[in-house]
């Protein structure tokens, strides 16, 4: 058999990077228009033109509840509908999951597919700055034009549930699901978010005894001291514990585009768009407490249909790990241990410096039991606005200390009585000398003073508050590290900070502080992708210690960019000799290294410490903890003492650990969504629910406002009144009745959340999603998408589902079941090479440093003076110093620069010269990712206008499995298009427009050809093999060409089985056979295997071992029947004749050897 030609046309395009550069299609190239093709031809333009049109008008995709038939949802990743429109990358996954959502519908589910745009970005917000167009005309407008381009492709959407972003009816909710948010906490026991009011309850019975929540920073205190608080403490306090919630936070802000930018938004520490600087600040902004679900995230994986890559990358991204958390002292002044004023304070000291887990024990208990004085201090501390937070009963090192302001490093004392003993003087002289050295100030009052004086002790507490400023001496006199290996600890010879980290000011001493600082300005230029990228070794040291918890040896304490302030505690215990980062961070600057396995060689790099004997902990010599050793002890054995020794002597704990990181929400940006959010006393309130939406307001400009504000800050009405419920003037403010709104926008990810949700039932005023939408739609069943899925985009929306699932919102935890990430379609870039202005020794120059060409000497200047631009061909380039710049493929043919429209594509290149070859400029090319920022794009709307959208969809899906990213190439869609033509010709005689098809009962190769389709293409749907199943179709259409097959029913399910691929064609063809309803409500043709049994058998006869003729049997005849009949046939009297048969040699289903002789 023949495989068809098309087939061959458009086999996959193994040579494509020898590709020219695809024609651009113009509408002088477009050769079958109507007038010029009998009326029969397969008219792909009318075809496709008329059912857009019917399938619109018929509401063929509208979509209701139906619980007769099970459902199936099927949803996209809703795109951006930027200025330049769709590409052809874009509609890869539309296509794809457009075949699955068609196919389930002929398979008589009840199919679910919306598609709406994800409306609010910074492009359209950087143009309204541009222009002073409002970003909503902007994106209205590119609505416009991305909802042709998907009509024209011919998407099975159900546009009745079209959502956006933008749209207040849409924003409502996630404004509404921010409240929830802000008015939940998570109960780490229950592993369920809960209403804040459960948690105020606690407060008030028990404080934060056995509390167990997901929390910003540890807090103590009593159910008394928190009824004593004010409002706005107990606000602050709470804003602890929320799942929404105001923090400081390292962000990358841009002041060029006055904004904070997400990671994939900076590149190379500047903004992708635009090109400003981008810096690491830390800024106030709204936060989602996602780290909270880190766990649950991880489990739901277990219960998806998702592939195996995905999956690891986002439990990579959540990053689970179980180790110690382990806390070291700061050494006091850098001395080592040991000093006269430790042997001095060894009788007085309050307890065993490593145990600081009872003097925590103890200060709580301190705190129950405070004196009178202590007492009423604490409540004037309070009451008064003196600028510092102050703790009681606060442990620094190896005291408690009365009260203790750490930002202003002012410890407060208040003695009684007792205090007046000359051995208790003495001691109290000896603990203030080591509070000194750890840079506290410390003020002692007696009772007297502070019952009876309270305003003169107040005023001098000022004073010395005014006095003070921050010494940069850990003020807790701890530093905190969390690490899988607590064994290793023997072999730490440094500790890392990372540069944000709070404890970096605190830890600088002031001969270090000039260098610190230089190399804090370095980092803040530096995005955390950029410090993961890069494996250069920088850093500072700080000048302070770290006193290791098991030998008492200071561990001198850097500051390194390789260390991340969101993942772990921000610090860590370097054992270099174990660890590949620290190895190179010891080596660069001359640390020590001490292995701790026996036989490990670390002269040339770090050595794998998951296996081995255990040694050097301690180093001989050394004393120890309790004389604690891991000597002799496999790794699994020392692992597991430590985590017992540490706990056992509450040194730390044993803990798991996430790297998952909260959510920043806030952006200072004008297009988002608005907050639904006012302030009163300098704290967070939430607008009523029934108030919502709050709509985004006008403003003039869409700039950040001269003092800085975000953009919102110049909008006039922009105040909230509590009384008449309502946003007023900002003028009107009072602080009273009337109070400022947020000024932050949220992110673009806060739309993209839940709007899977809102699809269910997307015109419910009332709630998000009703029930009765929510139980049957349930959860995506199929969800196809880009590179998005890996990482951000699925970690949140996730993580959005199971809050609302937590509320009774959302009925299903996981919200997509199985997941498909699309590759990308890559396009083809070209590239023009600048000279740059000094050109090396070795290039061909002119006497004024410029190139020649072949014509003669470039000139250098411009008529204004100014040096014009000149560009080498690829080949030449080597001879030049020069510069790559990606230019528009529209302007290249076959890799040949059109140099005229070049000159007119910018300004800046209308004087630009050139160094040709054989008098061409030939262009470089690269296979890139398609982006209008590459000028590599290639516009659907061409290929649909000259091939047709259902050849536009074939070709996609032939290029190449669904996941895999593939270049683009327009070589092969000539055979897509020669097919559907073929495949038309099986229906229309083309000489003469008869319409084929009749009532003839099919052949059994007609059912053969057929069945074996039917059954390819269903197992290649299911497996998303697309590109196969257009493969099978070209082969099978051959097959019944050649068969000549005119059987209504072979070709109706032929039309069926096409109808999800190629669905214009489908349709047209569907109605031509006599049907009336639509081609979408067909069903799916059922596979019948007896097709595919072989009725007969062909045999290959031989003679003596050379074959002779061939010979059909029955698929059953047996041997003595094939035997016989052989011998009898009239081919076989010639090579019998005067012969004697020895025997008959049958090989099943191949040949018959007859022996003679």
């Amino acid at each position: 058999m023949q495989i068809s030609d098309e087939l061959n046309a458009i086999s996959p395009p193994h040579n494509i990077f020898l590709h020219a550069n695809p024609p651009i299609y113009k509408e002088k190239d477009v050769t079958l228009h109507k007038n010029s093709i009998k009326s029969m031809e397969y008219n792909f333009r009318e075809i496709e033109k008329r059912w857009q049109s019917q399938w619109v008008k018929d509401k063929t995709y509208h979509t209701t509840e139906d619980s007769a038939k099970e459902k199936f949802y099927v949803l996209n990743m809703f795109p951006y509908p930027s200025g330049a429109g769709l590409h052809v990358g874009h509609p890869l996954g539309y296509i794809a999951s457009d075949i699955y959502a068609r196919y389930k519908r002929l398979k008589g589910f009840n199919v679910l597919n919306p598609m709406g745009y994800d409306a609010y970005g910074l492009p359209a917000e950087q143009y309204a700055i541009q222009t002073g167009q409002h970003p909503e005309v902007t994106t209205v407008a590119n609505i416009a034009r991305y909802r042709q381009q998907l009509d024209n492709i011919g998407f099975s959407f159900d546009w009745d549930r079209e959502i956006r972003t933008c749209d207040p009816k849409y924003y409502h909710w996630t404004q509404w699901a921010f409240e929830k948010m802000f008015g939940s906490f998570f109960c780490n026991s229950c592993q369920k978010a809960q209403p804040i009011e459960k948690l105020v309850e606690h407060f008030n019975e028990k404080g934060t005894e056995g509390l167990d929540v997901a929390e910003s920073e540890h807090l103590e205190f009593t159910a008394e001291e928190w009824r004593a608080m004010s409002d706005v403490e107990k606000q602050k306090t709470l804003m602890n514990y929320r799942i929404a919630y105001l923090g400081e936070t390292m962000v990358n802000w841009c002041a060029g585009l006055g904004t904070v930018l997400a990671n994939d938004e900076v590149v190379n520490g500047v903004s992708e768009r635009g090109g400003f600087p981008v810096v690491q600040k830390k800024m106030q902004q709204w936060c989602l407490r996602t780290s909270a679900y880190s766990q649950r995230l991880l489990d739901g994986l277990e219960n998806v249909d998702w592939s195996d890559s995905i999956k690891e990358t986002q439990k990579n991204w959540i990053g689970r790990s179980e180790g110690t958390e382990m806390q070291f002292r700061i050494a006091p002044s850098n001395s080592p241990v040991g000093g006269e004023l430790e042997a001095a304070w060894n009788k007085f000291k309050t307890a065993h410096p490593f145990n600081y887990e009872i003097l925590k024990e103890n200060a709580k208990e301190n705190r129950k039991h405070q004196t009178e004085a202590e007492a009423a201090l604490w409540e004037v501390l309070r009451a008064n606005q003196l600028g510092e937070k102050f703790r009681r009963q606060h442990v620094i090192g190896d005291f408690i200390v009365d009260f203790v302001a750490l930002n202003s490093k002012l410890v407060i004392e208040v003695d009684g009585a007792y205090h007046n003993n000359a051995e208790q003087m003495e001691a109290d002289k000896l603990r203030s000398d080591f509070l000194n050295e750890a840079g506290f100030k410390v003020l002692r009052f007696t009772n007297e003073q502070v019952l009876q004086d309270t305003d003169n002790t107040i005023k001098e507490i000022k004073a010395n508050l005014k006095a003070l400023s921050p010494t940069g001496r850990d003020g807790e006199g701890l530093l905190t590290i969390f690490t899988t290996r607590a064994d290793t600890i023997f072999g730490v010879t440094f500790m890392v900070l990372a540069p944000e980290s709070e404890l970096v000011a605190q830890l600088t001493t002031a001969e270090h502080k000039a260098e610190v600082d230089e190399y804090l300005a370095y980092v803040k230029k530096r995005t955390e992708l950029d410090r993961m990228a890069n494996h250069n070794v920088t850093g500072v040291f700080s000048g302070s210690y770290a006193v290791n918890p098991f030998t008492g040896e200071n561990i001198p304490i850097w500051i390194s960019e390789y260390v991340l302030a969101g993942y772990g505690t921000g610090a860590i215990m370097a054992v270099p000799a174990h660890d590949s980062r620290d190895y190179a961070f010891a080596k660069h600057f001359n640390l020590p290294i001490t292995p701790l396995i026996e036989g490990a060689d670390v002269s040339e790099e770090s050595f794998d410490a998951k296996e081995g004997i255990v040694c050097n902990s301690p180093a001989a010599g050394k004393e120890t903890l309790d004389g604690f050793s891991l000597n002799g002890l496999s790794v699994k054995e020392a692992i597991a003492k430590t985590k017992q020794f540490v706990t056992e002597k509450g040194m730390g704990r044993v803990k798991v650990n996430y790297r998952l990181r909260d959510a920043i929400f806030s952006r200072q940006r004008y297009w988002g969504e608005p907050f639904p959010v006012y302030y009163k006393d300098g704290m967070p309130q939430m607008v009523p629910e029934d108030c919502l939406p709050l709509l985004l307001p006008e403003i003039e400009t869409y700039k950040p406002t001269e003092t800085g504000e975000p953009p919102l800050g110049r909008a006039k009405m922009w105040a909230w009144d509590v009384e008449k419920r309502q946003v007023v003037d900002k003028a009107l403010v009072d602080n009273k009745t009337v109070f400022p709104l947020e000024l932050n926008t949220m992110p673009g990810f806060a739309g993209s959340s839940a709007y899977y949700l809102r699809y269910m039932d997307p015109h419910n005023d009332t709630c998000l999603v009703g029930k009765d939408a929510d139980n049957y739609w349930q959860n995506v069943d199929l969800y196809v998408g880009g590179c998005e899925h890996a990482t951000g985009h699925l970690i949140y929306s996730r993580f959005w589902n199971k809050f609302l699932f937590d509320l009774g919102v959302s009925c299903k935890e996981e919200p997509y079941q199985k997941l498909v990430n699309q590759g990308m379609i890559q396009g083809r870039s070209n590239f023009v090479y600048r000279v740059n202005r000094t050109a090396p020794s070795n290039s061909p120059q002119g006497e004024n440093g410029v190139a020649s060409t072949a014509n003669g000497s470039l000139s250098s200047e411009r008529a204004g003076g100014e040096a014009a631009p000149v560009f080498v061909s690829y080949n030449l380039r080597k001879d030049y110093d020069v510069t790559p710049i990606h230019v528009d493929v529209n302007i290249v043919s076959a890799d040949v620069l059109d140099i005229e429209a070049f000159k007119a594509w910018r300004p800046e290149y209308a004087n630009a010269e050139f160094v040709l070859e054989d008098g061409k400029y030939i262009c470089g090319w690269a296979v890139e990712k398609m982006s209008k920022s590459m000028f590599n794009v290639v516009n659907p709307d061409m290929i649909v206008e000259k091939y047709g959208a259902d050849t536009l969809r074939l070709y996609e899906m032939f290029l190449g499995p669904v996941e895999a990213s593939k270049p683009w190439d327009t070589n092969g869609i000539d055979g897509c298009f020669r097919f559907l033509k073929k495949f038309w010709a099986l229906f229309y005689e083309n000489r003469t427009d008869e319409f084929l098809p009749a009532d003839a009962e099919p052949t059994a190769d007609n059912l053969k050809s057929l069945h074996k389709l039917i059954k390819k293409v269903t197992e290649d749907i299911e497996h998303f093999s697309y590109n196969t199943s257009i493969s099978a179709f070209m082969i099978a259409v051959g097959e019944l060409a050649q068969q000549k097959c005119r059987s209504k029913q072979v070709l109706e399910q032929l039309v069926v089985l096409i109808a999800p691929f190629a669905p214009h064609i489908a349709e047209e063809l569907w109605h031509a056979l006599g049907n009336t309803t639509t081609v979408c409500d067909a069903q799916w043709p059922v596979f019948n295997p007896q097709y595919l049994v072989e009725s007969e058998v062909q045999l290959t006869v031989s003679f003596n071992g050379k074959a002779r003729f061939q010979k059909k049997f029955a698929a059953d005849a047996t041997n003595d029947e094939i035997q016989a009949a052989v011998l009898a046939d009239e081919q076989s009297k010639k090579y019998l004749d005067g012969k004697q048969v020895v025997k008959v040699i049958v090989v099943p289903k191949k040949i018959v050897n007859v022996v003679i002789k």
